[in-house]
């Protein structure tokens, strides 16, 4: 009976918290499309969300179309199809690499900061003093990172692609005699509007995800995890696990849906 019990308070206290999470992305969609919209915090939020990883953006995928390059060259070649190498590496990227790898790489880099900041904010009673001064702290704080990292992942997303493909060119056909004509001439043919499409639709809900979960990290940092500098440690990490596992999960959802 001791086990029941202490498995039914962990069932209610996790629903309990998905229930505070939804109703925290409910007014965060609600404030962000009731103005006024403070467009200098989310031009802010873009700059450090999205031009501050192009560094990051430009290395990963680069590298991981060199990867895919030879890695399909070596794959491809077995059964006589190297020529299809472009395609292979245009689909895998647009529909998954890009989208994925993009999320995971602005959740480490940007999203732990932003839980950080806002988990500070929250144990230094700093949101509490914009409550007090009348200031809404979902259009101040959360409301400019949801609009800058829907628009910045896409970005991101279709810089990612362009490097990657970029890259395999560099490998498969620099190193390993694909011709250029051949490379993108393939690719032409087989990339489909829909497959950049899907790739877009991706880059947004994950924007959506990783803005959500890591705000919403922050934002409950002295409930959930406690104060002071362990309670933002254990909020800024437990942001970027679950919003990278959510982003994989959904990932999945979305591929099923999409194929569906």
């Amino acid at each position: 009976m001791k086990f029941i019990r202490k498995l039914g308070a962990w069932t209610l206290l996790y629903t309990d918290r998905m229930g505070v999470m939804g109703v925290f992305l409910g007014k965060a969609f609600f404030y962000a499309v009731i103005p006024p919209l403070k467009m200098l915090r989310v031009l802010k939020q873009i700059r450090f969300i999205g031009f501050q990883s192009m560094v990051v953006i430009l290395l990963t995928g680069c590298f991981s179309g060199m990867v895919l390059g030879f890695q399909g060259f070596y794959s491809l070649s077995r059964f006589g199809s190297d020529a299809f190498l472009g395609p292979m590496v245009g689909l895998a990227l647009i529909k998954e690499l890009g989208p994925v790898i993009t999320a995971l790489m602005v959740t480490g880099r940007a999203g732990s900061a932003i839980t950080a900041e806002i988990g500070i904010m929250r144990i230094s009673e700093q949101i509490d003093a914009l409550e007090l001064m009348g200031l809404n702290p979902y259009r101040y704080l959360v409301v400019p990172n949801l609009v800058a990292a829907v628009i910045s992942l896409p970005l991101l997303s279709a810089v990612f692609d362009v490097v990657g493909i970029y890259g395999g060119y560099l490998t498969g056909g620099k190193l390993l005699g694909v011709g250029a004509g051949v490379y993108f001439g393939e690719m032409a043919n087989y990339v489909e509007m829909a497959d950049v499409l899907e790739g877009l639709y991706k880059s947004l809900s994950f924007g959506i995800i990783i803005a959500w979960v890591c705000c919403y990290k922050g934002f409950y940092t002295s409930i959930f995890t406690g104060f002071g500098a362990e309670g933002v440690s254990k909020a800024t990490t437990q942001a970027v696990v679950m919003s990278s596992v959510l982003v994989l999960i959904w990932d999945y959802f979305m591929t099923s849906l999409l194929f569906g």
